[in-house]
């Protein structure tokens, strides 16, 4: 299902660095399978596929085909974990070309005032045929107080209880089971709601209402996507051996000075699965001074200005290549000998085979270069193997960051600008 290569990056460590670093590895897979490590009450993401909730999953679709039919936009107001997963999945399914549904735009992901002004106008803005949008929003947040979602969500839920007299159908909240502002708005204007289990982190929560709603509203199979990531979690309940291989390596490279992991891809419907793996990884392997930054290269473009850094730069670096076997499309190149560009070599080679000879190429050209290289391979963009990978990396996660000596399922340091800021505020 997925491929894992470490053979690159394994030679720039010694036999007795992996050893060392595997018995860190085989130590961090073991609190995690046993729930003995810090955090143990955050694993929610393992067992909602070791027991999965198939009412739940009809419940969302049913709502998702509902509102499809009647919406012409879709909007996910959140932050961080609360929203990349699902765009994360859209975008490597979704072309963005498709008209077929509604159109999926996101807010409460920053506090910029030009943007929501511009998104209401936008709302506000007649169809082609005269006729107002039909709008949906779905607010993600567990507490409803942090600050971006909620300033979003209070102007976003304005216009709608202005323009729609159905405002209370049009406002789907995302949130914890009780507690918390939103859960106090919701019981006042009668909002419809999916809860958000208790012991599932933002970063970990793709798999739950949090981000199967937008993916299924955006029309992607969440039954198929749900299954994949559950074939994924029993395979490696079986045998772990990669997982424990991958994060022995990052161990070891962290251990010789490593600080960059750049998660590049050929294929450019994965730049937002690489800014989710960004967040997953990041926010839990940033802490007590350890942990390798997680970045995202989109390439070939991003080799027209990084790509410098990466052959050249300070070897600081690792990089991860996410691949896909298969073409997702039969695309050639126009044959012809009357274009005049010095192409005639590529008439009728198809772009996926294309792009496949400049990764390769990349990675030969990186490897001299003395950067340590992954990667992770999936069979095909579709759902499945999306599902499969999400998981993936969800456990490589926690057995690294255990490997580490740290809790991967806390951020701190998150709190520390929010204390700031709201004393700035006068909160």
């Amino acid at each position: 299902m997925i491929q894992l290569d470490i053979s690159r990056a394994r030679k720039f460590i010694s036999d007795d660095e992996y050893i060392h670093a595997r018995t860190l590895a085989q130590s961090g897979l073991e609190q995690l399978k046993e729930g003995t490590g810090p955090g143990s009450e955050w694993l929610g993401w393992r067992e909602l596929l070791a027991e999965p909730n198939d009412k739940l999953l009809a419940e969302i679709q049913d709502l998702a085909t509902s509102v499809r039919s009647s919406a012409d936009v879709f909007i996910v107001c959140g932050i961080g974990g609360s929203y990349l997963g699902a765009k994360a999945v859209i975008d490597a399914l979704r072309s963005e070309f498709d008209q077929s549904g509604p159109e999926i735009i996101y807010a409460g992901h920053h506090m910029g005032g030009a943007y929501l002004n511009h998104l209401v106008g936008y709302l506000n803005e007649p169809k082609a045929d005269g006729s107002a949008k039909s709008v949906y929003l779905n607010v993600i947040s567990k507490s409803g107080s942090t600050l971006e979602t909620a300033l979003s969500f209070r102007v976003l839920r304005n216009f709608i209880e202005e323009r729609f007299e159905d405002a209370s159908n049009r406002i789907i909240c995302t949130t914890s089971k009780q507690g918390g502002v939103l859960n106090a708005v919701i019981e006042k204007e009668g909002y419809r709601k999916f809860i958000i289990p208790s012991d599932v982190g933002g970063r970990f929560s793709v798999l739950t209402p949090v981000g199967l709603l937008p993916i299924a509203v955006a029309g992607i199979d969440i039954a198929v996507l749900f299954q994949g990531a559950k074939e994924c979690y029993d395979s490696l309940e079986e045998n772990s051996e990669e997982i424990v291989e991958y994060a022995a390596l990052r161990n070891a490279l962290h251990a010789k000075g490593i600080t960059i992991d750049v998660f590049s891809s050929f294929e450019p419907e994965l730049k937002s699965f690489g800014g989710w793996i960004q967040q997953l990884l990041g926010e839990s392997e940033g802490k007590d001074g350890k942990g390798i930054f997680p970045t995202v290269a989109a390439f070939s473009t991003d080799l027209h200005s990084l790509g410098q850094f990466i052959q050249d730069g300070k070897r600081s670096l690792l990089e991860t290549f996410l691949v896909v076997e298969e073409a997702s499309s039969d695309f050639v190149v126009p044959s012809g000998d009357h274009f005049g560009d010095g192409l005639d070599y590529l008439n009728g080679e198809s772009f996926h085979a294309i792009n496949n000879k400049a990764r390769l190429g990349t990675i030969e050209a990186h490897c001299e270069g003395q950067v340590p290289i992954i990667t992770v391979q999936i069979p095909r963009m579709e759902e499945h193997s999306i599902g499969a990978l999400i998981y993936f990396y969800e456990m490589l996660t926690g057995v690294f960051v255990y490997s580490l000596g740290v809790n991967p399922f806390n951020q701190p340091g998150v709190e520390d600008y929010k204390k700031a800021m709201y004393r700035l505020l006068g909160k």
